[in-house]
């Protein structure tokens, strides 16, 4: 019961404070604004109308799911000889060519992953200068990709840029994204958490707590639930820009990106932006549970801030990072978020990632409790 009060008394201190919910929904509007505007600026406006004139050799089914994707706003051309398609592309009077190799859908139906043998492979030629051929480009890998995901990787898709390289572009977006989320609900709970340990401690009331026969693990509890649960209104602002915003960042239309992406990785993403917020949220505790004032802890927060703002712009962009990053709380849900954002999601990372995530924020909350017994700590003798 004595839990149960003490998670009302923040709930209300939140719920009383129109700037506190304010701050919990500027992450979200602030990620969908800059990243839509990014996007526009990069690829222009998504709702334009494209006929599609593609090359395509080989055969598969792949062809059908594209044809259900695209409509009948694309003209399907049997390439002869792909030397003259590939001219017809780079100059602009074809949109793209697809080769599927050959005996693409019976290889792929008797592949296995486990035997490193080499996949079957779609190469897509196209145009990154051309728009439309970049348009189509955007849309026909979203939706091998996601189809990959499906069957288990049973298939590789490979491409031909005849003008810049727009992976590295791509991936560069993807890896800013991640980064900045975790920094939005970083400060969103740093805004929610400093003034409920810290400023407690600094005006005495959280003394009067302590001097009843509350336990401090309910006194920590009752503090971490409640702060979770307002920074996860955060958390979902921020989930809910990155989804609307995905589809002018990847230069696709809302329609056609939703399709393609998959419910799977949007519960990847939800999941790993969920499971950060309980454990900033602890970490920012236990600093402000540390320090004597408020000022104090804001300033201890914000070279723990700094700290991870720089270790997650490092891993987004480091490649070869082995699967030991699962073990890096934070870090593990940015790299997590990349990966499901550039379609080489791996569910078994995801999941182990937000487990990890937990145990850290299990942890942190038994450090806050025994800091909660220490009278040096909390007044200083």
């Amino acid at each position: 019961m004595k839990l149960l009060a003490l998670m009302k008394k923040e709930f209300h201190r939140f719920f009383h404070d129109p700037r506190l919910i304010v701050t919990m929904l500027i992450p979200g509007l602030l990620i969908f604004c800059i990243y839509s505007i990014m996007g526009s600026a990069i690829w222009g406006e998504d709702d334009k109308a494209y006929s599609f004139n593609v090359y395509v050799s080989g055969e598969s089914e792949l062809q059908t799911r594209l044809e259900k994707t695209i409509g009948d706003d694309w003209k399907m051309t049997p390439a002869e000889d792909l030397e003259a398609a590939k001219k017809e592309v780079e100059e602009g009077n074809a949109t793209a060519l697809v080769v599927f190799s050959e005996d693409f859908d019976e290889k792929m139906a008797a592949y296995d992953p486990a035997s490193g043998e080499p996949a079957p492979t779609v190469v897509i030629f196209f145009d990154g200068a051309n728009e439309e051929s970049l348009a189509f480009y955007n849309l026909a890998t979203a939706l091998f990709d996601a189809y990959e995901q499906q069957i288990s990787n049973k298939f590789d898709v490979s491409e031909f840029n005849f003008s810049s390289d727009i992976d590295m572009m791509t991936s560069m977006m993807s890896g800013l994204l991640p980064f900045l989320v975790v920094i939005f609900i970083f400060s969103a709970c740093m805004s929610v958490t400093l003034e409920s340990v810290a400023g407690e401690k600094e005006r005495g009331t959280l003394a009067t707590i302590l001097i009843t026969s509350a336990r401090r693990t309910d006194v920590a509890l009752g503090k971490v639930i409640p702060l979770s649960c307002m920074s996860a209104i955060g958390a979902t602002s921020s989930f809910l820009g990155v989804v609307l915003s995905l589809p002018k960042l990847m230069g696709m239309s809302i329609g056609g990106f939703m399709t393609s992406f998959g419910f799977l990785s949007y519960l990847a993403l939800f999941l790993l932006i969920l499971s950060v917020v309980p454990l900033i949220v602890s970490l920012v505790s236990v600093v402000s549970t540390y320090a004597k004032s408020v000022k104090e802890a804001s300033a201890y927060t914000s070279v723990v801030m700094i700290l991870t703002m720089v270790l997650s712009i490092v891993s987004a962009f480091v490649s070869g990072i082995g699967d030991w990053i699962v073990a890096i709380p934070v870090l593990n849900a940015v790299v997590c978020m990349q990966s499901v954002m550039t379609g080489s999601i791996m569910i078994w990372q995801t999941f182990v990632s937000v487990g990890i995530n937990l145990v850290y924020t299990a942890l942190l909350v038994f450090a806050i409790s025994k800091m909660l017994s220490s009278e040096r700590i909390m007044f200083g003798s």
